[in-house]
């Protein structure tokens, strides 16, 4: 996928910390704080530098935090710090380089590689993969076990390579140039004993092999194996699922280096991971998560309270003299102790987290899979022979949906094979909105709380991959009309269900494009739509009113095609009317180009043909408007089109301008024809 950068972090000015400028000589507790650390940084003790080290990592994941260290060249007094005699520095630094690139965003990154941040990096993270198996303990325990610091440098630092390759392409030269690749998959090994870390290796290696070529050689016989051992391991925790899913996904991305022999098993491998996780009741699993969370704490508080109740048994024995004065437990703490900047062990919301993550990567990958370039016939023949997944149930009805599932198939045409599959039950099943009641734990537990943005994401990546489907995927293959209108229901629920009409942004695009090509499919094949004239106008003016460019295009795309159908029947002038009206104000009042075209382009379909669409064309004055318009238009294309837009927008702006002059030329002889 695609890297966005439209929410990119932008370093501000110093800003004073009071109403008032500080003078030259003051500075705000932001700066106060970065100067102190990064002063600490080059402390003699390394326990000095271990809480410096923790302390910027747990600042640094405020982002208004970010620039007072950037300023301070905080990537350079960081870098060397990472290949530190003290193992505990080496984990901090890692932890707190991996914050700041998480957190600064792209131009933190760029800044960061601009930096030489690789150079420490890379030497890291090959010296630990060379002691990896060393098994180098800590002599203290950590909540109960012994600490593998090699491991956890390695996990910091995996994370670290990971956000950067992500950003930047330097920094992904920088990992094929290296031969990085080799010391990532060797921490892939430690999966059965470390899935936490087998995690980072396998989201760092997806963001690596993505459209990355130059990286393909280096994918070896022996690395394949290693990836295909993790991506059949049997373990059922939801990080296992996960770890299965990315891995699939990195699989996806080398599939140009599997033997055309070999591809159709190994998609059916990677499309029955996808039905494992997909399978699986995120909501069920909150609320059993939560219930076990409950459990597990109270079980801890009864054997804190019996540990107490022994101790003062202890302590009521020892005479007056014998008895010292007692510190409590809370002043115990070292001043440089970094126990309390280490998130408290939640294996409950740990395990939910990485379900809803494998399910929303899983959603992503399907997507890309219907957007690829068109296997060989031969490659989907034997795909389509195989039956090892289970993902599209071959020659099976879903009873409640209507909607008829069949595993990946040939396409008619040679080189235009595609994901030709049916709409499966489990991805429609996540297109519905969360369990209530698991949302209502999310709501009342603040650290449960973030759960209710991944839940939102998952549906809409969902509706996402309905739509790929839909674009890709044959009417027949689909279920047929009945299928196709029973689905039109259901995305009609989603977005009518409500006494108000959703709101939010990234759900009303999902759904609208969902709806937009299940409705340009129907239309197609001239399958009667479900959705009456009044629910396509209340869309539609509410969709108008998004702030996202992509759901007015949508609404405007989903009323044209609405009405182009209408425009058939009989007696249907009077809607017409109304979406013609409709369509004509979007066109001259749209802030953005790219949906007055859209809107134009709509208009042209719904008045194309028919004697209903005559008629309501005469009533609203279209012709006249429309010639009134046209200078418009191309005025507002010369001043506002470059620069703005895309070179493929201007492309589609300068159809619509065309079409717009053959349009009116078309109902100028409408009118001259005798009736």
């Amino acid at each position: 996928m695609g890297k966005s950068r439209a929410r990119r972090f932008r370093r501000a000015p110093r800003a004073p910390a009071g109403p008032t400028e500080q003078g030259d000589g003051e500075r705000g507790p932001e700066e106060e704080a970065a100067a102190e650390l990064l002063e600490k940084l080059q402390h003699p003790s390394a326990e000095v530098r271990e809480y410096a080290c923790a302390s910027i990592s747990k600042l640094l994941q405020q982002k208004h935090v970010i620039p007072a260290f950037v300023q301070r060249d905080v990537v350079r007094c960081l870098g060397p710090l990472l290949m530190d005699h003290s193992l505990a520095v080496r984990e901090t630094a890692a932890g707190a380089l991996r914050n700041l690139s998480a957190c600064g965003g792209f131009d933190v990154c760029d800044d960061m590689v601009t930096n030489d941040i690789m150079t420490p990096l890379v030497a890291l993270l090959k010296e630990c993969s060379t002691g990896l198996d060393a098994n180098q303990l800590s002599p203290k325990k950590c909540r109960g076990m012994n600490k593998n610091y090699i491991e956890d440098i390695a996990n910091e630092a995996i994370n670290l390579l990971w956000n950067i390759c992500e950003c930047n392409n330097t920094a992904l030269y920088i990992f094929n140039k290296e031969g990085c690749l080799e010391a990532v998959l060797h921490y892939m090994k430690k999966f059965a004993t470390n899935v936490d870390l087998a995690i980072s290796v396998a989201n760092c290696l997806q963001a690596v092999t993505e459209d990355n070529p130059d990286l393909l050689s280096s994918f070896n016989a022996s690395a394949q194996q290693l990836l295909e051992t993790v991506m059949l391991c049997p373990e059922s925790t939801m990080k296992h699922i996960l770890l299965r899913t990315l891995i699939a996904g990195t699989i996806w991305n080398i599939k140009d280096t599997i033997p055309p022999g070999s591809l159709g098993s190994t998609v059916n491998a990677i499309l029955k991971i996808f039905s494992e996780s997909l399978a699986i009741d995120a909501g069920e699993t909150i609320i059993r998560m939560n219930e076990a969370e409950k459990n597990r704490l109270k079980l801890a508080v009864e054997a804190e309270a019996e540990e107490n109740m022994s101790d003062i048994t202890e302590n009521c024995v020892l005479s007056e003299d014998d008895n010292m004065e007692e510190i409590p437990k809370g002043k115990l703490r070292r001043e440089n102790d970094v126990s309390d900047l280490l998130p408290s062990d939640k294996w409950e919301l740990k395990e939910v987290t990485a379900l809803l993550t494998a399910q929303q990567t899983a959603l992503e990958i399907i997507v890309n899979m219907c957007c690829s370039e068109d296997p060989s016939d031969d490659e989907w023949e034997e795909l389509s022979s195989s039956d090892e997944s289970d993902l599209f149930m071959e020659n099976s009805y879903n009873e409640g949906s209507g909607l008829l599932l069949s595993p990946l198939c040939l396409s008619d045409e040679v080189n235009s094979a595609f994901l030709n599959n049916l709409i499966p039950k489990k991805i429609l099943e996540k297109t519905a909105f969360p369990n209530s009641v698991a949302l209502d734990i999310c709501m009342h537990n603040p650290s449960w709380k973030p759960l209710i943005k991944k839940l939102n994401t998952v549906q809409c990546r969902a509706l996402t991959c309905l739509q790929s489907i839909l674009l890709v995927s044959d009417v027949d293959c689909l279920g047929g009309a009945s299928a196709l209108q029973s689905l039109a229901q259901h995305l009609s629920q989603l977005i009518f269900s409500k006494t108000e009409l959703p709101t939010d942004t990234e759900f009303l695009e999902a759904v609208t494009s969902a709806l937009r090509a299940l409705l340009q499919t129907m239309a197609s094949k001239n399958i009667s739509q479900c959705m009456t004239p009044e629910q396509l106008l209340a869309l539609c003016e509410a969709g108008i009113q998004s702030s996202n460019a992509s759901v007015r295009v949508n609404v405007v795309s989903i009323l044209g095609i609405s009405g182009s159908v209408l425009a058939k029947g009989q007696d249907t002038a009077e809607t017409l009317k109304m979406i013609g009206k409709f369509l004509l104000e979007v066109a001259m009042k749209e802030s953005c180009l790219v949906v007055a075209g859209e809107a134009l382009d709509a208009l042209f379909d719904v008045f194309a043909d028919g004697k209903e669409a005559e008629k309501a064309a005469l009533q609203i004055k279209l012709l006249p408007t429309l010639k009134e318009f046209q200078p418009v238009f191309r005025m507002r294309m010369r001043k506002e089109g470059k620069g703005q837009y895309s070179t493929d927008q201007l492309c589609v702006l300068d159809n619509v301008k065309m079409n717009l002059r053959r349009f009116i030329a078309y109902q100028e002889t409408l009118g001259k024809t005798p009736t």
